[in-house]
């Protein structure tokens, strides 16, 4: 499998991590029962829980702009050049930092893993488009 493609499936498994993660942290937070219920009227999250959610929301709107310039690139054969492998590189391991920075609440630093994700699908899109 291409190291694109690898790191597509890498960055889902994030997404899915960062899911349980979040569902954890709301079942610590508000309990169980509240969570199993219908949710109406359900408090605000706060702290870690309200972190997690956005952290969630956060790479899953990263991942639907990458993966389909991934599977673009995958379907029209432009995978393996510099463009693509290095921004699904960048793609990956800033939103692999992005996350743990946005769960540990550090401020300041998160701005900057989220602009190299960018970054790197930029380099992607770029390739796709064969401006790259």
């Amino acid at each position: 499998m291409p190291i694109e493609l690898r790191l597509l499936v890498y960055s889902t498994a994030l997404l899915l991590v960062l899911v349980v993660i979040q569902a954890v942290a709301g079942v610590r937070s508000k309990g169980l029962q509240v969570m199993a219920d219908a949710r109406d009227g359900l408090s605000p999250p706060e702290g870690f829980h309200a972190r997690a959610l956005r952290v969630v929301d956060n790479h899953r709107e990263g991942l639907t702009l990458f993966a389909p310039l991934i599977l673009v690139a995958a379907a029209t054969g432009n995978l393996g050049g510099a463009a693509t492998v290095l921004g699904a590189k960048l793609f990956f391991y800033s939103r692999l930092a992005h996350a743990v920075i946005y769960l540990a609440g550090l401020p300041k630093i998160r701005p900057l893993a989220w602009v190299v994700g960018l970054v790197g699908t930029l380099m992607v899109l770029a390739a796709v488009l064969g401006i790259a």
